[in-house]
């Protein structure tokens, strides 16, 4: 009975034992963090697949202890709730326009007007660096990861417009600051949106819209457009964010931080060049189809730049009441725009 009861108890405490050391292993193993992340682009979307490939090699550095599930689509949160979604925790990350949530950002808002960019890449840098040079407050709910812009916007019109005078004539399809910015140059801004807009053009119900390059392929307005006009001072963009809810960031490890931060110095390199090359394909899938491209004469884009220029010191001037440094970040902006 003693022997047993002996046995018995070797047997309880081998147990506890090997209990024990499996909790103390479990315990030991990396914490796992997984996190939901929500993009208003479609999933074949160059950026949607850019912003995967994004959470890959985030997976891939921190050896699996970060796991991004991408909804892409607006599936998790329509595109003008993105960025409210973020800051209430409904996903972790999102991306979509700052745009699409108008009056919220008042300094960033300025970055999307025509201020003469010449690419994407370009737009790209320097939203960043407007970014890291004012780190405005209106961005503080959440932790920005990067941003990304698309190429200047174009006049695709259907017939030529040679000069600023004909363009004043037309009704175009502009909505946000492109409307602002064909209202400026004396036309008639008509408000569509992009689904909307190639049965507009087919159907004449407007003459022209503006749009960056990729637009006349992603959307084939291409087929019912003739011409499109490169007008420089109305080099305009929208900028995107990704960005992260406050919690979550501050759960994540310092060395997972480390890790993200520097896979966002490099996708945002990525998403810039995409846009270069969406323009590029854009201008092929035109020329393909016959349509003719011009650039305005210097003289008449002279006229356009100085029709747009109280929209930017607008601008400058609104932010100053409202206490913020408009005209430091209208200074930031025409230099670096000025840069090679």
């Amino acid at each position: 009975m003693k022997k047993r009861l002996h046995h018995l108890s070797v047997v309880l405490l081998c147990g506890i034992l090997l209990l024990a050391s499996g909790c103390s292993q479990q315990n030991d193993r990396p914490q796992h963090y997984r996190l939901l992340y929500s993009i208003f682009f479609p999933s074949t979307h160059i950026h949607s697949k850019l912003a995967r490939q994004w959470a890959d090699e985030i997976e891939a550095r921190t050896g699996g202890r970060v796991t991004i599930d991408i909804y892409c689509g607006s599936l998790l949160s329509a595109a003008g709730d993105n960025y409210e979604c973020v800051v209430n925790g409904v996903s972790d990350l999102g991306m979509s326009c700052f745009s699409y949530s108008r009056g919220m950002f008042p300094m960033l808002e300025g970055l999307d007007l025509p201020w003469g960019y010449t690419s994407g890449s370009q737009a790209t840098r320097i939203a960043n660096k407007f970014i890291a040079e004012f780190h405005p407050a209106e961005l503080d709910e959440t932790e920005i990861m990067y941003v990304h812009a698309h190429g200047p916007g174009v006049l695709a019109s259907k017939r030529p417009v040679p000069d600023l005078a004909t363009l004043s004539t037309l009704s175009i399809r502009g909505t946000g600051i492109t409307a602002q910015v064909v209202r400026s140059l004396g036309a008639n801004p008509i408000g569509l949106s992009q689904g909307d807009t190639y049965e507009a053009l087919r159907k004449g119900v407007v003459e022209g819209t503006l749009c960056p390059m990729e637009t006349l392929k992603g959307w084939r307005q291409g087929e019912v457009i003739e011409h499109i006009t490169t007008i420089p001072a109305i080099g305009y963009t929208t900028v995107m964010f990704v960005t992260m809810n406050k919690k979550t960031w501050a759960r994540l490890p310092q060395d997972i931080r480390e890790i993200i931060l520097q896979a966002n110095q490099e996708w945002q390199d990525k998403h810039g060049l995409a846009w270069d090359q969406a323009d590029q394909e854009g201008l092929a899938f035109v020329t393909s189809l016959g349509r003719q491209c011009s650039n305005f004469p210097s003289e008449e884009n002279a006229k356009v730049a100085e029709k747009l220029q109280p929209l930017l010191q607008n601008w400058a001037d609104n932010l100053e009441k409202k206490g913020l440094p408009g005209h430091k970040a209208l200074q930031f902006l025409q230099q670096e725009i000025a840069k090679p």
